[in-house]
Formats: structure tokens, sequence, C-alpha cells
């Protein structure tokens, strides 16, 4: 509303103020309806986003879902197929064990005399051979190229050979039985072809053991035997180089050294599986100080009972780390 009072030349006023009403509109986007409307729409649009999104969401979690499906039936299938395949294997690597206990002797022909024998894997590539043939008792420990299944093979060939040179060929004498040895691995596995790169072999300590002399033949590739004599320790090695391997540019030939033996001597043959497990608060290897001094504070134990605490003592030197290698000692009291 507009209100006038004014006044004439004579100076009269009016006494009623003339008026004017008029009314001035607000903008759309300002009126109340237009607020309501966007906030209505701005909602509407929230909601459809939001529908849109969940089901787009959901179209995609059913394709994600179909896909993880088929990859699941397809890791299920792999998993049965791997299953089966290793039960084959396994089954197989049993069987082998069957065939590598079947050639070992089932029992110890020789008195006083313990086997600690203990594969890392089903199979082994240690083995042990006993022969008492001609007046002598052979007695082998073999540590073959590495171990399981590869090393597996290498002991049947090593133990066949074995019997084949003593009995077949008649060779008694240790060191003409390694070098018969080490030229049959030599020939089996093609060694001296240069086009074949594979470089197997054997470390092994072999004696020929006389009752009637006391004397005991002893031929070794790499490893060495323990002599026990009144509470002191005689260590005889064997020559530096293996079976099979040609790592020597000069033909090898195997030392054979005779010892005569006492009543209460005590003789051991090893592979390098005991001293070299890992085990102890320090993870470090058991070493062959350690088991020297072992080996002699058993002196007054039988031969089952030193058995029984090598295997212990190794056990609790192991703890949880797995074992090594494969591992094989053999004592045997005169």
């Amino acid at each position: 509303m507009f209100r006038v009072k004014a006044r004439n030349s004579d100076g009269v006023w009016n006494k009623e103020p003339v008026s004017f009403e008029f009314q001035i509109r607000p903008p759309f986007y300002a009126t109340w309806w237009f607020i309501v409307s966007c906030v209505i729409l701005g909602a509407l649009n929230i909601v459809t986003y939001i529908k849109m999104r969940t089901r787009k969401l959901r179209r995609e979690n059913l394709i994600l879902e179909e896909k993880v499906r088929e990859r699941t039936a397809i890791v299920v299938a792999q998993k049965e197929e791997l299953a089966e395949k290793n039960k084959d294997i396994t089954d197989s690597i049993q069987y082998a064990k069957r065939i590598q206990v079947a050639i070992l002797p089932p029992e110890i022909p020789f008195k006083d005399t313990f086997i600690l024998f203990k594969p890392k894997d089903i199979v082994s590539g240690d083995f042990y051979w006993l022969l008492e043939m001609n007046g002598k008792e052979f007695i082998a420990a073999v540590d073959c190229t590495g171990h399981g299944v590869p090393g597996a093979f290498m002991s049947i060939i090593g133990h066949n050979m074995l019997n084949k040179i003593v009995k077949e060929y008649g060779i008694i004498k240790p060191s003409e039985i390694l070098d018969r040895l080490d030229a049959e691995v030599t020939k089996t596995l093609r060694q001296e072809d240069e086009t074949i790169t594979v470089r197997d072999g054997m470390d092994i300590t072999l004696i020929a053991y006389q009752k009637d002399k006391n004397l005991i033949e002893f031929a070794g590739a790499y490893n060495p035997i323990y002599l026990v004599r009144n509470r002191e320790l005689y260590e005889t090695k064997g020559n530096r180089f293996a079976i099979g391997r040609s790592e020597m540019e000069h033909e090898k030939k195997f030392t054979n050294h005779e010892i005569r033996v006492q009543k209460g001597d005590t003789l051991y043959m090893f592979s390098d599986g005991y001293a070299d497990q890992f085990g102890g608060e320090s993870g470090k290897k058991f070493k062959i100080a350690p088991m020297k001094e072992l080996i002699l504070n058993l002196q007054e134990k039988t031969m089952e009972e030193q058995r029984s605490i090598l295997n212990s003592t190794l056990e609790a030197w192991r703890g949880n780390i797995e074992q090594v290698d494969d591992i094989l000692i053999i004592g045997r009291r005169f």
C-alpha cells in the first residue's frame, strides 16, 4: 500500500491520504511450492539412483557369484584330480618302499649289531648291505646321491651290484669290491658318455670281518669308520672320491685297510645324515664332534640300547625341524 499526503499551493493538506495498493510476488524459485517440488524431486532422484545402483550391484553380484561357482567347480575338479594323482603317486612310492624293504635283510644275521635306519621320505637313498660268505661277514653302509625316489633307484642298483660282485664275481676284498662297484655304476649310468650330464654316485663304507683271524678289512668312499677301544675312538678314513661320480681325471683305486680287532671293540659305520641334521636352540647342525662324544658315552650300553639312545637324542635335537636327509648308523661289537 502506497499512501500519499500532500498540500496545495495554498498550504491546505488533505485530511485522508490517497492510497494505492499493489502486491509484489516473489520469484518462482523462492516460492514454497517450488522448494517443496525440488525437495521431492531431489528425494525421488536419490531413491531412483539408489535403486538403480542396488539393481546394478545385485546384477554384478549375480554375475560374480556365477563366476565364483564356475571357478570353484574348476578348482574342486582340479583338487580332486590332483588328489587322485597324488594318491596314485603315493601308492606307487609305497609299493616302491615295499620293494626296497624287501631287498634289505629282514633280520640282522650278526650278533651284537644294531642298525638305525631313518629314511627322510617314504623311500630312502641310504641303504645297508649285510652278507656272510666264505667265512667273512660283509657289512656296508651306503649313502646314494639324493633321497626319496631318485635315491631309492640308486640304492636298488647299488644293492644288486654288491650282491652280483661278491656272489657272482667272487670278489671278496673290500677295495676290489668298491673298484668293481665304481666301474659297474659308471657303466650302468653311462657316465663315461660326455653327452650324459647326470653325475650320480654313492658314498660307502664297507667292511669284511674274518672271525677266525679277528681281522677287519675296510674300504670307503668319502665316509670313514669309527673303532672304539678302551674308551678311545679311532677313525679310519676312506678315499676322497665317490662311487660312480667321475670327478677325478686319473683312474680311481680304493685303498684296503686292515684292522686287528680285540674283544670288546665296537665299530660304527654311518652316512652323513645324522651329523647334518639341524636342530637345537639355534637350529644348527648336530656335527661330527658331538656325535663322536655321544658314541664314546654309550660304550657301557648294549647295542640295542645304543640304537635307542642315538635315535632319541636325534629326535630331541631335531624337535619340530624337518629331517633333512636319510639317516643310517650301523654299530657292531666284537
